[in-house]
């Protein structure tokens, strides 16, 4: 599952923290942290949402300080995101592109899809019946396969001796990925 974010340059990484816990309906209760990362996503440099000031030589920056510009300097720049450290909730964060187009209709930063359902902060998430209609609409899923768990994909068809034909279908993953 993921998210698409888009943001001005000058936004700060607070302002992209508060966009995230919103994308993915989290209460905001906790700290959080940016760090800047690798192609094998390692944790560089941290960006905290508890130090208030930048400081020369302080062990983290301060994202309601830094924009984010300051520290993407190509496209395909990557952030490992973690809220709350009791849980451990971790998102990797990449840059896709940069326009420098805004659309004065937009409020920023916008979230202009998302993919998945959402994971639930605490425990289990509750489905309402809309929500429920929506994702058996999104990914096709009938009264039966709810019902059961799954599907009849594969299984021998009625009326002779017909394989059953099943439908390949490509997903895009990322588990617990994030993007902007």
């Amino acid at each position: 599952m993921y998210r698409d974010i888009e943001l001005r340059p000058s936004q700060s990484f607070l302002e992209l923290h508060k966009a995230i816990i919103t994308a993915f309906e989290f209460d905001g209760k906790h700290t959080a942290s940016f760090y800047e990362s690798n192609e094998r996503w390692q944790k560089g440099r941290e960006i905290n949402s508890e130090v208030l000031v930048n400081k020369k030589d302080a062990p983290a920056l301060s994202m309601t300080r830094t924009p984010v510009s300051a520290l993407i300097a190509l496209p395909d720049q990557k952030f490992v995101y973690v809220y709350d450290p009791a849980k451990s909730w971790t998102f990797l964060v990449e840059l896709l592109g940069v326009n420098k187009e805004e659309d004065p209709k937009r409020s920023y930063p916008f979230i202009f899809r998302k993919e998945g359902v959402a994971p639930a902060q605490y425990g289990i998430k509750g489905l309402t019946g809309d929500k429920m209609i929506e994702i058996e609409e999104k990914y096709d899923l009938g009264a039966e396969e709810m019902a059961e768990g799954f599907g009849s994909e594969g299984e021998d068809s009625e009326g002779g001796g017909e394989e059953g034909g099943a439908e390949e279908s490509a997903g895009e993953e990322m588990a617990g990925g994030e993007e902007f």
